[in-house]
């Protein structure tokens, strides 16, 4: 990559904003969670780099994944991803906040111990013990903010001379090149494209999250075997504080935000191409939870009785239980892969908690 002075670089917010570049050495498409950190490791290891960070909304994106993402560690992975959660935890650093995290389940094994081993009385307003008698501990493992830490990488790497560009659409054209259409939003509240700048660049880097793997294949006619879903984040307004431990019992996870709970509820399967999310119903009445969420939650009931709570937040449609699509990365976790030599897929998914920023600083690695 070439170089050039180590300043603070361009922050493009809407369109009144004269924009006259038309090459980088770097594009980036997504300031998400994953976008942002690598923009960021790329330019603290080659500051010269001439580097735009693309995003369709704002930092970070109101209706994207990372906004709503847990933002839970802890070291329940598998072997071979120990390495990259032990990174990701020292890259977090100050960002996380340890309180626990506290896995429950039905099946004794040998790294567990009787639940009553690790119970406090925070825990009986959440979780019958005899339904999910043993538990494992990670001490260390916490809570961060995934949207103050995106914030926080998006605009060290525009310290350190990247250019950002918010309220801006991609599509890929090969070759490097990308056409940005930047947006507006008329009287009427409709988004139009107000500008549309044609920009090259020697490496593109898709991190658009669950959009990244149909962009490719419109752009580059690269398919991709990775899927997407849409999560919704449930409100639980039971009382917690900052140091409550996070509980993860049945592919749900409860972790304490602003004063109660936030239900993460387990993905059950990718969505189909083209389907729209819908509410379901409660005793014959529309809510807000999607059909799959009412049903993972019923088979829960009995271990998690605080999913049964008045407190629990269901909303009269969809549109009231904020919810976003999730990259579905194939074989589970986050990683990157080369589309072709000019093009890198960059994925965080439902792990990304856990490991996404040490993929994102390998890619920077590899790239820089």
């Amino acid at each position: 990559m070439s170089g050039r002075n180590a300043v603070s670089g361009q922050v493009y917010a809407h369109v009144g904003q004269p924009f006259t570049a038309s090459s980088y050495d770097l594009l980036i498409v997504g300031a998400g969670r994953m976008g942002a950190a690598f923009a960021r490791f790329v330019m603290e290891r080659a500051p010269g780099t001439r580097l735009l960070l693309a995003e369709e909304g704002g930092l970070p994106n109101e209706e994207g994944a990372t906004i709503l993402a847990p933002g839970v560690w802890h070291s329940f992975v598998p072997p071979e991803q120990a390495q990259r959660a032990a990174v990701t935890r020292d890259l977090l650093a100050e960002a996380l906040n340890v309180c626990g995290v506290l896995d429950l389940c039905t099946d004794e094994r040998g790294d567990l111990v009787p639940t009553d081993a690790v119970w406090t009385p925070e825990l009986e307003a959440l979780v019958n013990p005899a339904a999910l008698p043993f538990a494992r501990l990670d001490e260390r493992g916490g809570v961060y903010s995934v949207a103050s830490t995106t914030l926080q990488n998006a605009q060290a790497a525009v310290q350190a001379g990247a250019d950002l560009m918010l309220n801006v659409r991609c599509e890929l054209a090969g070759g490097g090149r990308v056409l940005l259409q930047r947006l507006s939003v008329t009287n009427t509240h409709e988004i139009v494209v107000e500008q549309r700048i044609s920009v090259r660049a020697d490496t593109v880097v898709i991190a658009a999250g669950a959009a990244g793997p149909p962009l490719a294949e419109a752009g580059l006619g690269v398919v991709t075997p990775h899927r997407q879903a849409y999560r919704q984040s449930v409100r639980l307004n039971l009382p917690s504080a900052p140091s409550s431990r996070v509980i993860q019992a049945g592919g749900f996870v409860l972790r304490s935000q602003s004063g109660g709970y936030s239900v993460l509820p387990p993905i059950l399967h990718p969505d189909p191409c083209g389907y729209t999310p819908s509410g379901g119903r409660l005793a014959g009445v529309p809510v807000g939870l999607r059909r799959e969420v009412i049903e993972s939650m019923l088979d829960m009931l009995d271990a998690l009785p605080a999913l049964a709570d008045e407190r629990l937040v269901v909303g009269r449609s969809i549109a009231d239980i904020p919810g976003a699509w999730l990259a579905l990365p194939a074989g589970g976790w986050p990683l990157w892969e080369r589309l072709d030599d000019q093009h890198v897929l960059l994925l965080g998914g439902e792990r990304a908690d856990l490991t996404g920023l040490s993929v994102a600083h390998e890619l920077a690695q590899e790239l820089g």
